[in-house]
């Protein structure tokens, strides 16, 4: 269950960014301080989305960051950040970025199984709407555990 992943410490509201890298750097450091990947693993998201293009934005306002887990990933765990302000990342089909689930998995089963969960939870158009008017993480949470 994707509730495994989340805890209200992960989730981020109103987020203010200036560009990709700050977006990306807002939404995992959640993760950074709940010691569920360093800070390492945040760098080699941005390396790799300078060198490939944002190959993570995989759908409409959506990016789902995340790097190889021997490059900083220390447990399984998803977090939310909901933009206050649509971020450009260089995808023409998907920009802007208002939604950032960064995603930790320690291997490529445990990655896999995560992504199944998530992208069941992004074809719910109630997710977004929850995301646009949440003022606390817990109505996020109490979202993901009605499910």
């Amino acid at each position: 269950m994707i509730n495994s992943l989340v805890n209200k410490s992960f989730i981020r509201l109103g987020v203010v960014a200036a560009d990709r890298e700050e977006a990306i750097q807002k939404a995992a450091t959640p993760l950074v301080d709940a010691g569920m990947i360093e800070q390492r693993y945040i760098e080699a998201i941005i390396r790799s989305m300078k060198d490939n293009g944002p190959y993570f934005v995989l759908l409409p306002h959506v990016a789902l960051p995340h790097a190889r887990p021997e490059e900083g990933a220390i447990g399984n765990a998803l977090g939310i950040a909901a933009l206050k302000e649509p971020v450009v990342f260089g995808n023409e089909s998907n920009d802007p970025v208002k939604y950032i689930f960064t995603l930790s998995a320690i291997d490529d089963g445990q990655h896999l199984e995560s992504l199944a969960q998530l992208s069941q939870l992004l074809d719910e158009p109630g997710f977004f709407e929850v995301l646009d008017r949440a003022t606390d993480p817990q109505e996020v949470i109490d979202y993901l555990e009605s499910k």
